[in-house]
């Protein structure tokens, strides 16, 4: 597996720890913004491994937005962590040495 491609499961991950201890605290107390923010950016690094494309396009950029009902971020949140999951899952089965 490339360096790129750990560091970018890595950092997805931390992604998903620091998501978690910001909810914990209460959904009327965080902000969307800069965990959207952060997945839109390791997105784009992650298009990179995939030049052809592929089912890296079926990933799109989360809106950056923050609402203001503490029920619209909780889904805001789950939807962000759903595509981080998933994007791990598809960086870690296409990884150098992956089993087919």
């Amino acid at each position: 597996m490339s360096d790129q491609r750990r560091t970018l499961i890595q950092m997805l991950r931390q992604l998903l720890k620091e998501m978690e201890i910001v909810s914990s605290q209460g959904a009327g107390y965080y902000t969307c913004i800069p965990f959207a923010h952060r997945y839109n950016k390791l997105l784009d690094q992650a298009r990179a491994l995939f030049p052809s494309g592929g089912i890296i396009d079926s990933f799109e950029p989360m809106e950056e937005a923050d609402p203001k009902d503490p029920g619209d971020k909780s889904k805001a949140l789950l939807g962000i962590r759903i595509e981080i999951s998933q994007l791990i899952t598809l960086l870690e089965s296409t990884g150098e040495g992956a089993k087919s």
